[in-house]
Formats: structure tokens, C-alpha cells, sequence
């Protein structure tokens, strides 16, 4: 038996889907444990392109159970059409391979206008959400007026919830923000079949975990985003408005932290961020648009394009301690390939001193230069290997420079968008 956090190192987009996907045909179980519906997961099977932005990643493989957490927050409409979807190609068809967490809060249209509202007032200052409604749903939350699916799936309830919060919602809209409020019999006439569509698979989600743990069975928890979007630990305010930190995995799920055995970090060859706030290493010249074009970085939920830079060392490595890594993944090596010279980020210049580690303010973030290894690039195509000893000499290097300034292994190398286009070194489940 086995438990296995998988978490990115970034902002984010670091291949995370397909690495879940690759790993879930050596687990048992794969559950996400926070974020919502602003995250999206690609995954190529088959030539066959899937993005899946709720069902976890592991969703692709028959017979494995996959979980959303109480740590995730879910759009009903979301979620329905995305069943939908994978049912009809053929996933999903027994419901006991979806679970639910009665936990889970719920996002209602009234999250998506504040979000959205509110963005448009920030104008230039804006954050960069993607107006899915996932940070006023977590406000809700904390601020112990929301709406969970144990609620959401009895009409009593969700009646009664929302007649005591949706009126201190509607006067928040109409009143401060400047938008229409929302009539409660729409809202409630329009999911209430939502919520009969979700009612099989939702349940007392921790009671399975302590079943499974007792069957020895191999847990895969799925992180969102990136850990540079950690509402902690990351590039705060810039941030998501959830932990993706690792730490969360339990917290989310309701899997005691003893019962996770390791924690893998996925990386890109490069960095990419989406939307607002500081990128050190981002590239506002044509190399950065021949990363954005040979990467395909545009946003798989958005569809916005993404900023993109060198590899930033520190950035993972606050990566590594926050999260406690115990290796590393490296995806989209096959972009760099036909680069002549490639640079690495391995410190920050800031008010004349040389740092390893990300500033704690903003404004520190945005003023720093970073200080770059340069390396030979290689010409070789990478998306055929398959092995180590295939790799050219220079890929090689790269891989080694990057290993051994983070001072942790490589659990795999991805070579390609599909599921057979990888290398691995080691085996997390073995």
C-alpha cells in the first residue's frame, strides 16, 4: 500500500493531469482535494483529447474509484455536464466509481456574479480570477454561510439556506457592487434537478477512506493549480483562493496526514503563469512566444494565453520545502528541444544582495533580477523516448543541473502530451 500527493511546483498548468493520468493505472483510488472548476486538467488518450475541470484525472481508467473532496468546491453545473460527458464516452458508468464528499461546499450563481462583479471593478489592479466564482464560494465557507452538498441534496434544506443567505447576498450585489439580485425560486427551480442528478454519489466520503486504508488499497490525491497560487504560500494576493499545498491533501479529504507515504512535484522544463502578478523569469520577447506556440500554453479552462519564462529554481524549491517533496517530475522537455542555449534561474538579485528564496512581499517579488546558469541546448526530437540512456547527452545535463541544485530525484521525465510519451525513473506506487 501506498498514498501519493501529487502537487505542482509553479503557478500552475505544470502537466499535472497527465502525470495523475499516467499514475492512476497503479492506484486504486484518485481524489482532488481542492480548487474548483477554475482548474483544468488535459489529458490525451488514444489521440482522444480530454479536459476534465472537477472528476479527478483518474477518471480515464476503469474501475478506479475517484473522490472530490471536501476541501473542493463544487459547481453543480459544472460537474453535471462534465458526468455527462464522460459517461457518454464511455466512463463513469457505474456511479460507486464517483464519490463525492457531503463536506464539499457548493457554488451557487450568486458566487460567480460577485466574482465576476468584482473583477471588473478592479480594472488594471484586477487579480486575474477566471470569474467561476470559486474565491466568494470559499469566502462563504470561512465566513460559515454557505452551502454544503449535505444540504444541497435535501430540498428542505436547500431551501432554508438559502432563504437565510441569499438575501444578505442580493444586497451585497445590488447595493455595493452595482449588479441585479437574484430571485430565490430561480435559483432553487434550476438546481434542484442539479441536485437529484448528484445525489447518488454523494456521501460520508472519510468513512471510504478508512475502508480503503483497511483493503490496503493505493491513493492517489490529485492537486489544482500550483503551489506558487497557495493562498499561504504563494505569490499572495496574486493567489488562488485555496491551499494546494500538499499539507491540504489530508485536510481536504479527511485522510489523516500519517496515512500519505510521499509527495511528488511536477514542474515544467520552463514556467508558464496565467493571468496577474509577479514572474521573475518571464520572457516578453520572442522566445517567450516560441515557448507560449511549441508548448501549446494557452489556458485549458480559459483558454488564455500564458506568460511563459526559463525554469525558476527558487520558485520550485520553495516549492520543495513548503510541501515537503520527496522528488520531482519534469514535464514538456520536448519544447525545448532546437534551443541552442537554455538558462536556468538559480537566484534573485534584490537591493544588491544575491537570495534563494521568494521575498515575502510583492513588491519585493516584482523588483527582483534573476541570476541565470546558462546551458547547451540540443537539436534531437524527444517525443519517441522512452528510456534514460536514450536521452541526448545535453537533455541529460539539464535534467542532472536542475536534480542536483534542487538536491531531490526525478521520479519521471515527460516527453509528449499522451500517456505513453514518458520516462520513468522510479515508481512512487513501487
Amino acid at each position: 500500500m501506498s498514498n501519493v500527493v501529487i502537487v505542482g511546483t509553479q503557478w500552475g498548468d505544470e502537466g499535472k493531469g497527465k502525470i495523475v493520468d499516467y499514475f492512476t493505472g497503479y492506484a486504486d483510488v484518485v481524489v482532488r482535494f481542492q480548487g474548483g472548476n477554475n482548474a483544468g486538467h488535459t489529458l490525451v488518450v488514444n489521440n482522444k483529447t480530454t479536459i476534465l475541470h472537477l472528476v479527478p484525472s483518474g477518471a480515464l481508467h476503469p474501475k478506479k474509484v475517484c473522490v472530490i473532496g471536501n476541501g473542493v468546491v463544487v459547481d453543480p453545473k459544472v460537474l453535471v455536464e462534465e458526468i455527462q460527458t464522460l459517461k457518454k464516452a464511455g466512463y463513469l458508468k457505474n456511479p460507486s466509481l464517483l464519490r463525492i464528499s457531503h463536506l464539499a461546499h457548493v457554488i451557487l450563481p450568486y458566487h460567480r456574479l460577485i466574482d465576476q462583479l468584482r473583477e471588473k471593478d478592479k480594472g488594471d489592479g484586477k487579480i486575474g480570477t477566471t470569474g467561476r466564482g470559486i474565491g466568494p464560494c470559499y469566502e462563504d465557507k470561512v465566513a460559515r454561510r454557505g452551502i454544503r452538498m449535505a444540504d444541497f441534496i435535501s430540498s428542505k434544506l436547500f431551501r432554508e439556506r438559502l432563504e437565510e443567505i441569499l438575501p444578505e447576498r442580493n444586497r451585497y450585489i445590488e447595493q455595493v457592487l452595482g449588479g441585479t439580485p437574484f430571485k430565490l425560486e430561480e435559483i432553487f427551480s434550476e438546481y434542484l434537478s442539479l441536485s437529484k442528478a448528484l445525489r447518488p454519489y454523494i456521501g460520508s466520503v472519510e468513512e471510504n477512506f478508512q475502508q480503503w486504508e483497511k483493503n490496503k488499497k493505493h491513493i492517489l490525491f490529485e492537486g489544482a493549480q500550483g503551489t506558487s497560487l497557495d493562498v499561504d504560500h504563494g505569490t499572495y494576493p496574486f493567489v488562488t483562493s485555496s491551499n494546494t499545498v500538499a499539507g491540504y491533501a489530508s485536510c481536504g479529504s479527511g485522510l489523516g496526514p500519517t496515512q500519505i507515504d510521499q509527495v511528488v512535484g511536477i514542474s515544467k522544463a520552463y514556467t508558464t503563469r496565467v493571468g496577474s502578478g509577479p514572474f521573475p523569469t518571464e520572457l516578453k520577447d520572442s522566445m517567450g512566444e516560441y515557448l507560449r506556440e511549441k508548448g501549446g500554453e494557452y489556458g485549458a479552462t480559459t483558454g488564455r494565453p500564458r506568460r511563459c519564462g526559463w525554469i525558476d529554481l527558487v520558485v520550485i524549491r520553495h516549492a520543495k520545502i513548503v510541501n515537503g517533496l520527496t522528488s520531482l517530475v519534469l514535464t514538456k522537455m520536448d519544447v525545448l528541444s532546437g534551443l541552442k542555449k537554455i538558462k536556468l534561474c538559480t537566484g534573485y538579485r534584490l537591493g544588491g544582495k544575491v537570495i534563494k528564496q521568494i521575498p515575502s512581499t510583492v513588491e519585493d517579488l516584482t523588483k527582483v533580477k534573476p541570476i541565470y546558469e546558462e546551458m547547451n541546448g540540443w537539436e534531437e526530437d524527444l517525443t519517441q523516448v522512452t528510456r534514460w540512456k536514450q536521452l541526448p547527452v545535453r537533455a541529460k545535463k539539464y535534467v542532472e543541473r536542475i536534480q542536483d541544485w534542487l538536491e531531490i530525484p526525478l521520479t519521471s521525465i515527460s516527453v509528449g502530451p499522451s500517456r505513453q510519451q514518458h520516462i520513468v525513473l522510479k515508481n512512487p506506487f513501487k
